[in-house]
């Protein structure tokens, strides 16, 4: 239990203290080193210029392959455009001259003998708003060839007929007949006259020969669309034999809403990549020819070279990072010591472990360095042995100069604590034991009083005198008190556990605190000075102390310092006193311990304070302090 407080006010303090606590750290290192900031500035310049060189020839070229990208799809687009054309002009000059043949009643062997594209031949006419079948023919050898029969020609002309009928408004149709087959086929209708009527000439032909010229060549895509936006022609088979319509795809809707027929176009797809695409019409048969190419694919060695750009970059910035860092080390090198004899220095190690190494503004610096640490050294010597005999805190303002002479009014806590029985107990010691069992005793009371941010303001024999606020502190001077005297409650019972161990009498002691106005200041001869506080609140934190034998307690608080703890601490009121000096009654509390403390076997009542402490109740002992002198008086 009594390890579980101490540790408690440890951690109190350190919370209370957390930038003490950092200076006081060995491994304080700096944040950003100033041969980290060499190298980092190196670094950023290097790769914004390498970054803005390899951009912008990444761009620049880039700009120029789009516009020779886009130069060849227009090239490819109307190449292709040509072929088509001339294609169609061919296919057409032979099936006009055999549907000539086939009206005179020439047999389909003759027909087909010299032309193995067009699969079947058919004239009509036209028939309230449908088409008439004249005669027709069938190139028997392909079907027999292809495992085709009539009723497969048959089957593509009736899922496509009506596309037809506007062949005799003088139109010419060309669209893809290969949905119900496993080969792709497309069909040609066109007007036709004999004998001064007008009539339509319609054939089928196999696409393998054209579809040669959408081939995909390089990194390019084309393909033929109908007038009603359905694929006739494409490097992808399933698509050609589908027949799927691409009206609503980006590149068809460019196309038909352009007023001039051609165009290009950079467009992004659902998926996120981009395509270069190029577009024309094309007559017969209001065809669209569109050629695209894929900017990822297209752009590949730009990419590519960007990526070797990288490389070679990343190469050049870790030969200049490796020779600028060994540069930095002997620029930042006799630096960086100096900032770590400064640390030193400012954690109180004044032992200089450095030289100039060089004749620089740096080896200047590092030698007047040098002499700065020895002076410290000497200083925090005689304000080492200051200390000893006067507060550190004390000795640091006096020190610096923020104490000066005369005094100034506080609002401080005033503890006055002594042992029980001192002069029974020194009867027994020679002068150099009671010398050692102070210091020790001493020892551990002060302790508990720095380690809750108080003053020592000065010892009388076995007694002590501290203060919280009468200079700046950390917390609250009230609550911080009273930790202190809590604190000495439980090293004394650690402290009388071992003498007991040792065969000798446990100690007693008694602590008396008030809160009040004070005047905190030097006070003494001009040949003499001591820092402490004065007022009425000191005497009544004194009188207060006394009241712990009567009162068979060991920690007793005022009235005023309750006002200022209240729900903090477990207290148990007294009697009410009359003090000397004082006209009205003082009211006093027993402290118990802290409402938070939730130490096993923690006191909760002044009953088991005094059983935990041994305190036994003396009825004989008297209401006055002596009989000479009343400073106070019990009221009953």
């Amino acid at each position: 239990m009594i390890n579980k407080s101490r540790r408690f006010f440890q951690e109190l303090k350190k919370n209370l203290s957390p930038i003490d606590n950092e200076l006081n750290d060995p491994a304080f290192t700096p944040e950003f080193p100033i041969q980290a900031k060499l190298v980092s500035i190196t670094a950023a310049v290097f790769l914004l210029s390498t970054s803005i060189i390899i951009g912008l020839a990444t761009y620049f070229f880039r700009i120029d392959n789009e516009i020779r990208i886009k130069e060849n799809q227009l090239k490819l687009t109307e190449i292709i455009a040509l072929a088509v054309k001339s294609e169609f002009k061919i296919e057409k000059k032979i099936s006009t001259q055999m549907a000539s043949l086939l009206l005179r009643g020439v047999s389909s062997e003759l027909l087909f003998e010299n032309d193995s594209d067009i699969v079947y031949l058919g004239v009509y006419s036209e028939s309230k708003n449908s088409m008439q079948l004249k005669r027709k023919a069938y190139n028997q050898r392909y079907l027999v060839l292809n495992e085709l029969t009539e009723s497969d020609i048959e089957t593509m002309l009736k899922n496509s007929k009506e596309k037809f009928l506007d062949v005799f408004k003088g139109k010419e149709i060309i669209t893809n007949v290969s949905k119900t087959q496993k080969v792709p086929f497309y069909a040609i209708a066109y007007p036709y006259i004999e004998d001064g009527n007008n009539s339509a000439v319609l054939i089928i032909l196999r696409s393998d020969t054209i579809l040669k010229v959408f081939e995909k060549q390089g990194i390019s895509e084309s393909f033929l669309i109908d007038d009603n936006n359905k694929i006739v022609f494409h490097p992808d088979m399933d698509k050609v034999l589908s027949e799927i319509n691409l009206t609503q795809t980006i590149p068809v809707k460019e196309l038909n809403s352009s007023t001039i027929g051609n165009g290009q176009i950079r467009y992004k797809e659902s998926n996120g990549e981009y395509f270069i695409g190029a577009f024309k019409r094309v007559n017969p048969g209001n065809l669209g020819i569109i050629t695209i190419v894929s900017e990822k694919i297209a752009y590949e060695e730009i990419y590519n070279i960007q990526k070797r750009n990288i490389l070679i970059a990343i190469i050049a910035f870790s030969i200049t990072i490796g020779i600028m860092f060994f540069f930095a080390k002997t620029i930042s090198r006799p630096i960086l010591k100096l900032l770590q004899a400064t640390i030193r220095v400012s954690v109180g190690n004044f032992k200089m472990e450095i030289l100039p190494e060089t004749n620089d503004e740096i080896g200047l610096l590092t030698d007047n360095f040098i002499k700065m640490g020895k002076g410290l050294e000497e200083r925090e010597k005689i304000k080492e042995a200051f200390g000893r005999f006067v507060n550190p805190i004390i000795a640091e303002r006096v020190l610096t100069g923020e104490v000066n002479l005369g005094g100034e009014e506080k609002t401080a806590t005033i503890l006055f604590t002594d042992i029980r029985g001192f002069t029974e107990l020194s009867e027994n010691f020679t002068p150099t034991e009671i010398v050692e069992f102070l210091n020790k005793y001493l020892t551990l009371m002060v302790d508990c009083v720095d380690l809750t941010f108080g003053i020592v303001d000065k010892f009388i024999g076995d007694a002590i005198m501290a203060t919280w606020g009468a200079t700046p502190s950390i917390g609250n001077p009230a609550e911080n008190g009273i930790n202190a005297a809590l604190m000495m409650r439980f090293v004394l019972i650690e402290y009388n556990e071992k003498r007991i161990k040792d065969g000798r009498k446990p100690i007693k002691m008694g602590c008396g605190l008030n809160h009040g106005p004070v005047v905190a200041g030097q006070i003494g001869s001009e040949s003499r000075l001591e820092f402490t506080v004065i007022g009425d609140a000191v005497n009544l934190a004194s009188r207060i102390e006394s009241l712990n034998k009567p009162f068979a307690t060991d920690i007793l608080i005022s009235e005023d310092l309750f006002k200022e703890v209240e729900g903090i601490f477990i207290v148990e009121e007294m009697k009410p006193i009359k003090v000397k000096g004082k006209a009205e009654l003082q009211k006093v509390y027993a402290v118990i311990g802290r409402y938070d403390d939730i130490t096993p076997g923690a006191p909760k009542t002044l009953a088991e304070v005094r059983k935990q402490l041994g305190i036994v109740i003396d009825e004989k002992v008297h209401t006055y302090s002596t009989e000479e002198e009343k400073k106070y008086e019990i009221i009953n």
